[in-house]
């Protein structure tokens, strides 16, 4: 998988690369000026009784957190169109955009169907008696810039990896050569099938209205929007699943090895880097005990990023498989 990239590609990069570059730059910066004048004491975009305003001093590291996350994105885009980034190590490559895709993934499709489930009456508003969090232009700005740096960094690291490795899910997943994939990948697939077994069943309950496992705060808060991002989350770890067990046992043959090679990548970066991320933040102090997460809420997070770590192992053990048969083959 360090096999670098056909001569074509590193002259320079094409018109198209250039522009979804310039899309996933500067569709950063607005998030980056708000998380900045946060930082700095401002509260714009931030109304009187926000939550975000009783603890400044742990405002002020998340923001500057999530300052160097989204810069990220910036280097990435870099990366994916500058002769540098040809050289770097195949994981190291892979790595961030794997975090990256995960992390905007479920933003990219839950904030346009919210939007939708609001156009025809199914609410997002806060309930009545609870200030606001952000002001509603804030989340439209920034969720907004999240799918534009989605879209433009899928597209940049799609013409990457089809330059770079693109001959390792060539054909359909019927033509895999006989012993490929293995016991060890097809353990991995089961592990995580039933690693996502309770968390999709809990995502599932809550997205079709069901309070069970839910903390009495969060039940008195729900949303459309709280409905849909559930099963938002039901879809990509359903996707994870999906994918590892077509890769591992040839169902779906066939379909060409990109699909469920597609669907694990995508599906176990959101469900790893989501679960990992809600795991961390009900890791922080709540005052209110009502808005404390339960022991199934806990369960549901760290089932879905454990289902999501097992599934992103899977397919780097699949294509360390394809790389290896690939390089006899061409020896």
């Amino acid at each position: 998988m360090t096999q670098s990239i056909a001569p074509r590609a590193v002259v320079g990069p094409s018109r198209p690369r250039r522009m979804l570059r310039a899309v996933a730059v500067v569709s950063c910066l607005p998030y980056l000026a708000l998380k900045t004048a946060w930082i700095a004491g401002s509260r714009v975009g931030i109304p009187e009784g926000s939550a975000l305003l009783d603890d400044r001093l742990a405002m002020a590291v998340i923001n500057a957190l999530t300052v160097l996350l989204d810069s990220a994105v910036i280097v990435l885009a870099l990366g994916l169109t500058r002769p540098w980034g040809l050289r770097v190590p195949a994981w190291l490559a892979a790595f961030p955009v794997w975090v990256a895709t995960g992390l905007l993934a479920p933003i990219m499709a839950g904030f346009p169907a919210q939007l939708l489930v609001r156009a025809f009456g199914g609410g997002g508003a806060e309930p009545e008696g609870r200030d606001a969090f952000l002001e509603e232009w804030v989340f439209a700005v920034v969720y907004t810039g999240f799918v534009l740096q989605g879209l433009a960094l899928g597209g940049l690291f799609a013409l990457y990896a089809r330059d770079r490795w693109g001959r390792l899910w060539r054909g359909r997943v019927g033509e895999l050569p006989v012993g490929t994939p293995g016991p060890a990948q097809r353990a991995l697939a089961v592990a995580a099938a039933l690693a996502a077994l309770p968390p999709l069943t809990l995502h599932a309950l809550w997205a079709c209205g069901g309070t069970a496992g839910l903390g009495a705060g969060r039940a008195a808060e729900r949303t459309g929007d709280f409905h849909v991002l559930e099963a938002v989350f039901v879809c990509f770890l359903a996707a994870a699943v999906a994918g590892a067990l077509s890769l591992a046992f040839r169902r779906g043959r066939t379909l060409p090895v990109s699909v469920p090679l597609g669907l694990a990548w995508v599906g176990s970066g959101a469900a790893a880097c989501w679960g990992g991320w809600l795991s961390l933040a009900s890791l922080g102090g709540v005052a209110e005990v009502a808005d404390r997460p339960t022991p199934l809420m806990s369960l549901a997070h760290a089932g879905q990023m454990l289902a999501g770590l097992l599934v992103a192992a899977l397919g780097a053990r699949f294509l360390a498989a394809r790389a290896a048969t690939t390089a006899r083959r061409t020896a």
